[in-house]
């Protein structure tokens, strides 16, 4: 039995959907969260902003003693996972790779779909891990930038998603896509929507699913899986505690938040 915790780090609150997977996949596990609410978004940043944001949250992790990490953004997945991987000796996982893995085991015709912020279609990280499965794969990419605030003021199942979706998504589906890759982590909240739009026709990937299977399999590996019977504990950390944070992320924890800590994240 290893009752250490999991980390769990993202540039903001989306990450919480990867968290929520694997409370699922892992009803016994202890996690640690931090997300980095006072530098948000990544997707701006430089490279370089980006691995030194991401040394200091995993200096932050792994000060709480964690037994891995989960590194749940996509665009620090794209950018600092193998730094990160190299300097901590701790297994890491990013959301991408896991992502890429699910819909390539999805896909029947071999023409597929990402969608996601502008820096993480802008970087191509899902196309190239997808092709190293699947060589001959067709891929189309649309970044929906407005689907996160949606999601974060709660309005995934109204009509001004649905417009949204539909006008987004209109020439993915004329592209015969069978598989979509939902590349941020804000974008499992819209998948009823997104299914509305694309139809039955269209599996939908979630890369968090994905994520915490090989968490579990690592875990495994390792002999670190814990086996205790006893309620996991679950603790949140943020570098600015934003307005109603514990609200918006208790919609994307799928439970309630009920405590929420501040942490200087400039000290590690």
């Amino acid at each position: 039995m290893d009752n250490r915790p999991i980390g769990v780090f993202d540039s903001g609150l989306g990450g919480l959907t990867v968290v929520k997977e694997l409370m699922k996949c892992l009803p016994g596990e202890n996690i640690i969260y931090f997300g980095d609410t006072a530098r948000i978004p990544y997707g701006t940043r430089s490279n370089e902003a980006v691995i030194r944001y991401s040394r200091q949250s995993m200096g932050f992790l792994m000060s709480k003693g964690i037994k891995m990490v989960v590194i749940a953004c996509n665009t620090v997945s794209s950018v600092a996972l193998g730094t990160i991987a190299r300097e901590f000796k701790v297994p890491v996982l990013g959301v991408i790779e896991p992502g890429a893995k699910m819909a390539a085991d999805c896909t029947r015709n071999q023409r597929m779909g990402i969608i996601g912020t502008r820096a993480t279609i802008r970087n191509k990280a899902y196309e190239k891990a997808i092709k190293t499965y699947v060589p001959n794969v067709e891929i189309y990419s649309t970044a929906c930038t407005l689907f996160v605030p949606i999601a974060e003021e709660g309005w995934s199942n109204t009509r001004i998603a649905l417009l949204t979706a539909e006008k987004y998504l209109d020439n993915m589906k004329a592209k015969d896509i069978d598989t979509l890759i939902l590349g941020c982590t804000h974008f499992p909240l819209l998948e009823e929507t997104i299914s509305q739009v694309m139809g039955p026709g269209v599996k939908l990937v979630n890369p968090a699913v994905g994520t915490a299977l090989e968490v579990k399999e690592t875990l495994r590996a390792n002999n670190s899986l814990n086996i205790n019977d006893s309620d996991a504990e679950y603790h949140f950390f943020v570098s600015d505690l934003g307005e109603k944070f514990e609200d918006i992320g208790g919609r994307f924890l799928g439970k309630d938040i009920k405590y929420v800590q501040k942490i200087d994240i400039e000290g590690y």
